[in-house]
């Protein structure tokens, strides 16, 4: 089912309550239901290949290659680890008893939360729209779908595909802009997923507050990389690049500044230069694989942001409108503590180097901040490395590379605070998008119970108090006198011949 701008709130509420009449029938219970909408997706993406690449490079000038590697190759990846985990993950889990609660059992079953609205970004438009879709139904829930407007060609081959491949009792897909989202987080859903900025995202879970709707908030933030002398400086410089300047910088969990020792950072720019050069030539601007600021927007604010740092641009710096929206692979260095550059998030292919003394400012510059969605260390120093690993929170945590945690089948992925709540993909996809109800089940015979029901005599409070010490422990430290155990092993006796 597609629903379109002018269906308004009215049309919203049919389609989330057809939507929620899959999941009350018991139809998404079906294992072999979850495998069989997967594997739809699945062909989605494989067979649309070219198609979904060409939307995708249409609205936000990615390369093709990248599109590939960086969206749709992910897409089956995810869906793959899921086909694979699928069982094991939604199996009851047992719990064990405490020995005084016997006979009996108790596990954890996960269940179907019902509809779930995943509204998605621009900058990645297909694997940040699919991959939590994909969790979704492997948790056994309807999925309604709501694409970035600013990408609207891959909103509108969505909105013809989802449902196709899906079917309309399964997925909707909701087009348009600000009016449209408004009017969708009006309605009562029982999970919703979104990825943007924390802006928005506050708007969003006020939305979902209104009727106790837990959410997954996917944000941003400033992702920190911290070099210092140990390391490799060409290596280092050609993923910090890489991390960098993939998809133009705009990347969630994109380096987002560089912290440096004063003793490296001149090696480190000039290893980043020879980099930059290395990937896109001594033009980037000619370069088929390097890609484009997605509207004038967006673009404006980076030059702006570019020209107030007060810092020095070292490395590229050049931007032309007219050349959609191109900003070249950009270095800044002397950037004042209290400019735009290093206090919002960039999103883009602009990157401040900072100095520090050691990993000890680093460390405390971190923690100063809002907590990053990701934090990349570049040390072969072990102290180095556990200081980060222990004195820092973020969202993700790599030494070595960026990016690479979020493609790790396994890893779950998630923010820390403003840089988000909740985690997916994988098994964390299937908890995200599952209730988790406790199940406890006890026979009636032999009413075991009986033990500590009313009237309490003398002989049974000190034994019921010594049985139920667990729950207390440490607070109960009474011995059982003698007289009591003999007492209480009667009363067994008596159960057992009652049962």
């Amino acid at each position: 089912m597609t629903a379109s701008p002018t269906d308004g709130q009215q049309g919203y509420a049919e389609l989330v309550a057809g939507l929620r009449g899959t999941v009350s029938a018991g139809t998404t219970l079906d294992l072999a239901w979850r495998r069989a909408q997967l594997g739809a997706l699945r062909r989605l993406v494989t067979e649309n290949h070219d198609a979904l690449t060409a939307a995708v490079s249409a609205d936000v000038g990615k390369p093709d290659l990248e599109v590939h590697l960086t969206e749709l190759s992910l897409v089956v990846q995810e869906i793959d680890t899921l086909l694979d985990g699928l069982e094991a993950w939604t199996a009851p889990r047992p719990v064990a008893l405490p020995a005084t609660y016997l006979p009996g059992t108790a596990q954890v079953q996960l269940q179907p939360k019902g509809v779930v609205l995943v509204i998605g970004p621009w900058n990645y438009p297909v694997q940040l729209l699919l991959a939590p879709v994909a969790g979704a139904l492997a948790a056994g829930n309807t999925v309604v779908v709501k694409p970035s407007e600013v990408t609207p060609t891959v909103a509108a081959l969505l909105a013809e595909l989802l449902p196709r491949y899906l079917g309309a009792d399964v997925a909707a897909v909701v087009t348009g802009g600000v009016p449209e989202t408004t009017a969708l987080l009006r309605e009562r859903f029982d999970h919703v997923f979104f990825t943007g900025s924390g802006r928005v995202g506050r708007i969003v879970m006020k939305a979902a507050a209104e009727h106790l709707t837990p959410v997954t908030l996917e944000l941003g933030g400033r992702s920190p990389a911290f070099v210092d002398g140990t390391v490799d400086i060409e290596a280092v410089a050609r993923r910090i690049a890489w991390g960098k300047f993939t998809n133009a910088g705009q990347t969630c969990v994109a380096p987002d500044h560089v912290l440096v020792t004063r003793e490296v950072r001149e090696e480190l720019l000039a290893a980043l230069g020879r980099a930059i050069t290395s990937f896109f030539g001594p033009d980037p601007r000619r370069s088929r694989d390097f890609g484009r600021i997605v509207n004038a927007e967006h673009h404006a604010r980076l030059v702006s942001l570019l020209g107030s740092s007060g810092g020095r641009v070292v490395l590229g710096g050049q931007h032309d409108v007219e050349d959609r929206f191109y900003l070249a692979p950009t270095a800044v260095v002397d950037v004042p503590a209290d400019a735009d550059l290093l206090s919002e998030e960039i999103f883009g292919p602009v990157l401040p180097v900072v100095t520090v003394a050691d990993a000890r400012e680093a460390i405390e510059v971190v923690g100063a901040g809002e907590r990053p969605l990701a934090l990349y260390v570049f040390s072969e120093d072990e102290q180095t490395r556990a200081a980060f690993g222990a004195r820092t929170v973020s969202g993700g945590l790599a030494y070595g590379s960026p990016l690479l945690h979020l493609t790790v089948p396994g890893l779950p992925f998630g923010g820390v605070g403003a840089s988000g709540i909740g985690r997916y993909l994988g098994q964390a996809s299937v908890e995200e998008f599952s209730h988790h109800r406790s199940v406890l089940s006890k026979p009636l015979r032999p009413d075991t119970l009986r033990l500590v029901y009313p009237p309490y005599p003398g002989w049974k409070r000190p034994l019921v108090r010594r049985l139920m010490a667990p729950l207390g422990r440490g607070a109960l430290t009474t011995e059982v006198p003698s007289r009591a155990l003999v007492a209480g092993a009667r009363f067994a006796r008596r159960l057992r011949r009652a049962g």
